[in-house]
């Protein structure tokens, strides 16, 4: 193996992170140490990636829903920190909508001889090696390609699926037999299923004879506990991000948003109901690597606005969605997994 220090940067959220799994598993069949730069809300999802050896956290004022003010001091606070550990290559990593050059321009000035992105933008001298994105990709094997741009191909047998350390056993939470999970949160309301539309697929999951685990975050056990009602196991607050793939693996079915459990479903190979706004686009963001059936009116008038709050009043893209449509969804996934 050649002895390089690579960074891969991804800056936003955790169901982001997850998808660059592919990418940096290809830059840590090459490298002898691989760090991540995240955000506060995609570390924790570095930590769970193969292949990740260090992860280092910092909130640039460029990401996010509610970024933080240019802070010179903790720039260069950064800076010090990515001097100190004297990377030889970077690889940003950004959506189709982002640019990579705020943070090429801080690697550069911390000394990172060798970087690579994806960049509509012309870069300058920022960036070494600058990449188009190919028509269709989806964000995964957008990531996946921008990495091999460098040198980085993945390992010989690499499917490029995503894929998370083996997460704990997780039976004593969710009770022994088949279970089909709901997570009723997503970060953006705009791409959230209402609550009233959970409870009701929640009742009629458990009428069809399913038992049902309900997950959310420490912010969502108001949520849970109602979407629960006293048919379902309710998880809500209980399960960090490992914990959370262990409740994900071992379900039927995973019923979420567009929001990262989805995507951490996807990686412990588990099939989604996704319940897809079309604020973003499915064919980049939906589930990857596993089967998924997606529900949702993609052609409704929010469709690639990637609004956080919902612009058309009912949220029909989503509510006419409603709790039979998920049933017959897990049912249909349920009877492709055992054929």
């Amino acid at each position: 193996m050649v002895v390089v220090k690579a960074l891969v940067v991804r800056l936003d959220s955790f169901g982001d992170v997850l998808l660059a799994g592919p990418a940096v598993r290809a830059v840590a069949a090459h490298c002898s140490h691989v760090a991540m730069l995240c955000g506060p809300r995609g570390a924790a999802a570095a930590r769970l990636l193969p292949g990740v050896d260090e992860v280092l956290e910092w909130e640039a004022p460029w990401e996010g829903f509610d970024p933080p003010a240019v802070d010179v001091a903790d720039v260069d606070r950064l800076l010090v920190r990515l001097r100190a550990a004297a990377f030889d290559t970077a690889l940003v990593l950004t959506s189709f909508h982002q640019s990579p050059l705020p943070t090429a321009l801080l690697l550069r000035l911390a000394g990172v001889t060798r970087i690579g992105a994806e960049s509509v933008d012309h870069p300058g001298r920022l960036l070494d090696v600058r990449h188009r994105r190919r028509e269709g990709r989806h964000e995964a094997e957008a990531a996946l390609d921008t990495a091999a741009a460098m040198g980085f191909t993945p390992p010989e047998g690499d499917d490029g699926r995503l894929r998370v350390l083996p997460p704990p056993d997780t039976s004593g939470m969710t009770g022994h037999g088949p279970y089909v999970v709901l997570h009723p949160g997503a970060t953006a309301p705009a791409r959230a299923w209402s609550a009233h539309r959970c409870e009701e697929a929640v009742a009629l999951l458990a009428d069809a004879g399913h038992r049902v685990v309900v997950t959310g975050g420490p912010d969502e056990t108001a949520l849970t506990r109602r979407v629960s009602g006293d048919v379902a196991v309710d998880l809500g607050g209980r399960t960090g991000p490992r914990t959370l793939a262990g409740v994900l693996r071992m379900a039927d079915v995973v019923v979420s948003a567009n929001t990262g459990p989805a995507h951490l479903a996807a990686a412990v190979g588990t099939p989604v109901v996704s319940l897809f706004a079309p604020v973003v686009p499915a064919d980049r963001w939906a589930p990857y690597g596993v089967p998924t059936i997606i529900l949702g009116d993609r052609s409704a008038p929010c469709a690639d606005t990637r609004a956080l709050v919902c612009p058309v009043p009912g949220h029909p893209c989503l509510d006419e969605v409603t709790g039979q449509d998920v049933v017959r969804a897990v049912h249909k996934l349920m009877q492709e997994r055992h054929s």
